[in-house]
């Protein structure tokens, strides 16, 4: 099976979560009109208490065709990947349930500046840097509670081009 890559958009991606970036967000100015605030673009879940950490993560480019053979979901928390790097990444998605399988996945190529929030328990692919090594500033949850769930696809037959 091949996952089709579709371009990340607000409407594509709400059963999964958010996309964060400015382009088609409302905003206001503050600081004396020298600021544009673009107010509350995702929403960040803490579910059974836990607590908001800020991470920065570093990805490197896998090789492709990729064989995608696992996803994992954060059923306590929602998780924000914002890129730091002015690169296009990939994202690869299910909704939340119990059970997920290939032919559940979808794929999205994310924009250069364009940041997603996964909704608590949305399966998700790890982070897909493409061209270079990229960093992304990370919102999730911390605290007590087991907060990763991974199920790998044995076998699996299902692939992502580069696009």
């Amino acid at each position: 099976m091949q996952l089709d890559v579709q371009p990340l958009s607000k409407e594509a991606f709400a059963p999964y979560g958010d996309v964060i970036g400015t382009a088609e967000s409302d905003f206001f100015l503050i600081n004396n009109g020298s600021t544009r605030r673009y107010h509350d673009l995702a929403k960040v879940e803490l579910l059974e208490g836990g607590r908001t950490l800020i991470n920065i993560f570093q990805a490197t480019p896998l090789s492709y065709p990729l064989r995608v053979e696992m996803v994992e979901r954060h059923p306590l928390g929602s998780q924000a990947f914002i890129p730091l790097s002015n690169r296009p990444y990939l994202v690869v998605v299910a909704k939340a349930g119990e059970v997920v399988t290939p032919s559940d996945l979808k794929a999205f190529i994310a924009a250069p500046g364009l940041g997603v929030n996964y909704h608590a328990g949305t399966w998700h692919h790890p982070v897909l840097a493409l061209d270079d090594i990229s960093n992304f500033l990370v919102v999730d949850r911390g605290g007590d509670g087991h907060n990763c769930d991974e199920i790998f696809f044995e076998n699996s037959e299902t692939f992502l081009n580069r696009p």
